[in-house]
């Protein structure tokens, strides 16, 4: 029998029908687990909040790299944490290709990529231009 809706709708994974989910069945039915939302700064300016359990100061990182830019940044928004060195500046996926390919290899990697496609019949010649 098919059904025109999906039976997981409004379902957690894990969560078996008719029970609770185990974050309210460790902590009492309806009982949410206390915690703060902690907001850092890196040298650009950028804000980013986080949400942690409610832990002790110490426990809660002094620094957090910023997912705009990669900086590190810090819950002293008048005292930003200091660029790293060069050599540990945030780097892209792109980037670490790079390290490990010149261009030259790049452009075989590509041309063999290219000529499987083809022969599958993937990619036609003409889409390309380059026959």
């Amino acid at each position: 029998m098919v059904h025109g809706t999906s039976g997981y709708r409004g379902t957690r994974v894990g969560v078996a029908p008719g029970s609770t989910p185990r974050h309210q069945s460790d902590h009492g039915p309806g009982q949410q687990v206390p915690r703060i939302r902690v907001p850092y700064w890196c040298a650009k300016g950028h804000e980013t909040r986080l949400v942690f359990l409610k832990l002790p100061d110490e426990q809660i990182p002094k620094t957090w790299d910023c997912p705009k830019c990669g900086a590190p940044a810090t819950r002293d928004a008048g005292n930003p944490a200091p660029t790293r060195p060069e050599d540990e500046v945030f780097k892209s996926h792109l980037d670490y290709v790079k390290e490990r390919r010149s261009s030259q290899d790049a452009e075989v990697v590509l041309a063999g990529a290219l000529d499987r496609l083809r022969a599958r019949g993937v990619l036609p010649d003409q889409l390309l231009g380059d026959s």
